[in-house]
């Protein structure tokens, strides 16, 4: 109770990765993007890349280049590619719960910051919008997050872009403005640093994604840690 009066007055704006971040999903969302891209392409194999940090239009674009597509074709390709992965994933919500989990913390942390006034939580992704709410939405971390002002892979495929996209929603829908020193970035990879970077607002980078803490440990970010399992630690650096 003492640190939320000492925190009460702090505006924020928690700009949240999922995948690695808030949740694991298991393989379905691998399955989904590699799976409409087949689909779109009319393919049978296709090239196994690293999909950490890329958005979602990006992982299926360098599928399909990879795989001999035409560069020309991904204008038509891609839009069916990913409206197969929107079904996909749409009726993966009980796979996903079951294959997947809540990463270390993130509960708590979701509780504290929504607790707190002047603090928004919203994400940050390159999930695609309709993708991102239904592997948070598998895990009912949704009550937490206001979906409509965040950025997502469908607002650009490049992710650097997609901080002032943020801003510019929440500016609109809730009529809020937020300094850079007041947004964070939270993530798992050095993606979501070059995102944070390219907009001149803070990052938090956590070791929980696939390539684990190595990838992310000596990264220049304003903090990085192992896990956010430490919930005062945490709330301490995006607060404090």
């Amino acid at each position: 109770m003492r640190e939320r009066a000492r925190d009460e007055g702090a505006r924020r704006l928690i700009l949240w990765d999922v995948d690695g971040t808030l949740v694991s999903c298991g393989p379905a969302g691998r399955e989904a993007l590699e799976n409409g891209a087949r689909l779109a392409a009319g393919l049978t194999a296709l090239p196994h890349l690293p999909m950490g940090g890329k958005t979602d239009p990006q992982i299926i674009s360098e599928m399909l280049l990879g795989a001999g597509v035409a560069r020309a074709e991904l204008e038509t390709l891609v839009p069916v590619a990913l409206a197969e992965t929107k079904r996909a994933l749409g009726g993966w919500t009980a796979r996903m719960a079951r294959e997947g989990k809540v990463l270390p913390g993130i509960w708590r942390l979701l509780e504290e910051l929504g607790g707190r006034e002047g603090v928004r939580q919203t994400l940050l992704t390159g999930n695609v919008a309709v993708n991102a709410a239904a592997k948070v939405g598998a895990f009912g971390l949704e009550g937490y997050l206001d979906l409509p002002v965040g950025a997502y892979g469908d607002d650009s495929p490049e992710r650097e872009l997609l901080v002032p996209i943020a801003l510019a929603r929440v500016r609109e829908l809730r009529g809020e403005t937020y300094q850079p020193e007041q947004v964070w970035v939270i993530g798992d990879t050095s993606r979501d640093l070059a995102c944070a970077r390219a907009a001149g607002v803070r990052c938090l980078l956590a070791g929980t994604g696939r390539e684990g803490f190595d990838a992310v440990r000596g990264l220049d970010a304003d903090a990085v840690r192992e896990d956010l399992a430490d919930t005062e630690a945490v709330l301490e650096i995006l607060l404090g």
